[in-house]
């Protein structure tokens, strides 16, 4: 059996846990980092977990999916599916899974995002290279460090 493909990141954020989540968690936050998606959920295992933007003047989802686990304040794991790619179908085993992890170190927030496992998705190889090639998650955590060391 194949090791897991997975794309994991990390970073360091002179924040408190709570401020990091909040960050992860609410809409108005997310869309500063997250190429203007909100996100919409009830933050509940079992909930739906949209990503959902504008795009030409018209609202859309770019990404769903469900949420697996969640203790508040220092771990998520979701699914996620961008909706819009017609390539590969819109099928559970074609999801993608998201971990969050919020630890502290040193005085700061740890924040590890971890997405894959590849192996296991329609054109996953393709996929996990495209994601390793654009850098994984480490331009969004640079973001999300900037947004929450520098709020505005």
């Amino acid at each position: 059996m194949a090791s897991e493909l997975l794309i994991k990141n990390d970073i360091l954020i002179s924040a408190t846990t709570a401020t990091v989540w909040d960050a992860l968690t609410n809409p108005q936050q997310t869309k500063k980092y997250m190429y203007g998606c909100e996100t919409i959920s009830d933050w509940k295992p079992g909930g739906e977990l949209l990503w959902q933007g504008e795009w030409e003047g018209k609202k859309m989802v770019f990404a769903k999916g469900k949420i697996l686990k969640i203790e508040d304040g220092n771990f998520l794991t979701y699914t996620t599916f961008d909706p819009n790619n017609t390539a590969i179908a819109d099928a559970p085993e074609n999801y993608l899974t998201v971990t969050y992890s919020l630890t502290v170190e040193n005085g700061q927030t740890k924040l590890t995002v971890t997405q894959g496992d590849y192996n296991n998705v329609q054109e996953g190889e393709k996929r996990y290279n495209d994601a390793a090639a654009a850098g994984g998650w480490s331009s969004i955590l640079e973001k999300i460090k900037e947004l929450v060391e520098n709020p505005q």
